[in-house]
């Protein structure tokens, strides 16, 4: 009887997790050690019983969309400081929060540092980086739902990545403070007024609902705000410009699922969460909850097509700049496509949409680099991969002298590979030496997988699986 009853007591407690925040998230298991080499995690996501084998794949370290930023360039030290989803060399679906650097003055990396062990396999838990005005390193430990909890950590030291210090943040809620131990999908831009965070609440009351939070301090934060909860939620990806935030989002349908997610949607703020509009300045009323509503872009769902966020940008103007793929549906497979990467601009006066290319997967993911008025860059995996309409493939640069009007392929990165690319990051405060970062993996069975990071030219590199000293070169790859 007394172990049924605790049984019935662990049962209501994990239930409850479904509801409420954690009240004191656990320790990390392991914090501050050294790996010895860059190795990312393998992830799966919903067998397909098909040749596909799931609907999503791969060398999943810098995965998703919804997480950013993975990397951050610092003048001050000449350093681009990353992070990753790493794995251990015995086990590489163990998923171990990393934090690195490529000096761009000695072109060396040091063995990166291990932050965490967060006790899973799953890619939605890997971390995002940013740096404060001290050159304090924060990276945001999220967590896929309300399972796990979530942690944030602040290096001890500016521009170190050697120790990091468990960060116990509050926000407000009503008249009191209470602790942030649970939160998805975090975005985390920095600027002069401190910290400002999108990220995603689980059945907050939709089942993915959209949130906004600040801090000028990392340690208190703004109450939550609910951005939208239309239908079961929705997924977002957001940015920062010059006098302003933003967040670009679809909605997944009531009626059909997670799986389902259409329409594009557009807000943004100027004052730091005090008021949200559309792109036009008309004035929202937060959570938005109707699917026809004034952030609306494109009636996607009247097409019947699936939307996949994968960056927003903004413009010399501070006018959004938002890249996505559309597709027929969710599975893998060639009876979904085209898979056709679009860009959505704001002109001032009206969005303009114009196709950029296709590729053979939903989860395909890269993003958007503006160089200049007449410089526009995309880098992504658009070509075939030697696992085809799975997650990633070749990785190309496209680029546009138009803005986003016309796009012509500028260069092909990688050719003959053995495994797919996937998920190609960009660095903030982009250093032409580092350029963008990504991971490879098998698309269709467990793998081990590479990190590799591009310059600005599109020559690839890749970082050191094995270390037998403090510091190495990273590895330029040829052509095939």
């Amino acid at each position: 009887m007394k172990k049924l009853l605790g049984l019935t007591i662990l049962l209501l407690a994990t239930a409850l997790t479904n509801f409420v925040d954690f009240a004191v998230a656990e320790e990390p298991v392991t914090l501050n050690q050294k790996a010895d080499g860059y190795r990312g995690v393998w992830y799966m996501n919903q067998p397909s019983s098909d040749e596909y084998v799931y609907k999503y794949s791969g060398g999943l370290g810098t995965y998703c969309s919804k997480h950013k930023p993975f990397a951050i360039y610092c003048e001050q030290v000449n350093k681009t400081f990353f992070c990753f989803g790493g794995a251990t060399a015995d086990d590489n679906r163990k998923l171990l929060h990393m934090v690195s650097y490529f000096d761009h003055e000695a072109n060396t990396v040091p063995r990166p540092t291990i932050l965490l062990d967060k006790q899973t396999d799953d890619a939605h838990d890997n971390p995002v980086i940013s740096v404060d005005d001290e050159g304090h390193i924060w990276i945001f430990s999220t967590s896929h739902g309300l399972s796990r909890p979530s942690y944030i950590h602040r290096s001890k030291r500016p521009y170190d990545i050697n120790e990091f210090e468990l960060v116990e943040a509050t926000r407000s809620k009503g008249d009191d403070r209470t602790p942030i131990t649970n939160f998805s999908y975090m975005q985390m831009w920095h600027s002069g007024s401190g910290f400002q965070a999108f990220f995603t609440r689980y059945n907050y009351p939709a089942a993915r609902t959209i949130c906004f939070m600040s801090s000028v301090d990392g340690r208190e934060w703004s109450a939550w705000q609910k951005l939208a909860a239309i239908g079961q939620g929705h997924y977002q990806v957001s940015g920062i410009g010059a006098g302003k935030a933003g967040s670009m989002f679809n909605y997944h349908p009531q009626s059909k699922g997670l799986n389902w997610r259409t329409n594009l949607y557009y807000i943004e703020t100027a004052d730091n969460g005090d008021t949200w509009t559309t792109v036009d300045g008309k004035e929202l009323t937060l959570p938005i909850k109707d699917i026809h509503n004034k952030a609306l872009i494109h009636n996607y769902e009247a097409e019947g097509l699936n939307v996949y966020l994968k960056d927003l940008r903004y413009d010399n103007n501070d006018r959004p700049v938002l890249l996505y793929i559309t597709s027929k549906g969710y599975e893998s497979g060639p009876k979904n496509d085209p898979r056709t990467w679009m860009l959505a601009r704001w002109t001032g006066s009206e969005w303009k949409r114009s196709p950029i290319t296709t590729s053979d997967n939903n989860y395909d993911a890269g993003e958007l680099w503006l160089l200049d008025e007449d410089d526009w860059r995309v880098i992504g995996p658009t070509e075939k991969g030697p696992q085809p309409y799975n997650p990633g493939g070749e990785v190309a640069m496209w680029k546009s002298v138009d803005q986003g009007a016309t796009w012509s392929k500028l260069r092909q990165l990688t050719k003959g590979s053995d495994m797919n690319h996937t998920y190609i990051r960009r660095a903030l405060n982009t250093h032409p030496d580092f350029f963008a970062i990504w991971a490879d993996g098998h698309g269709r069975k467990p793998s081990h997988s590479h990190l590799y990071f591009s310059n600005a030219a599109g020559d690839v590199f890749q970082l050191p699986r094995t270390m037998d000293s403090e510091t190495a070169q990273p590895k330029r790859i040829e052509l095939k």
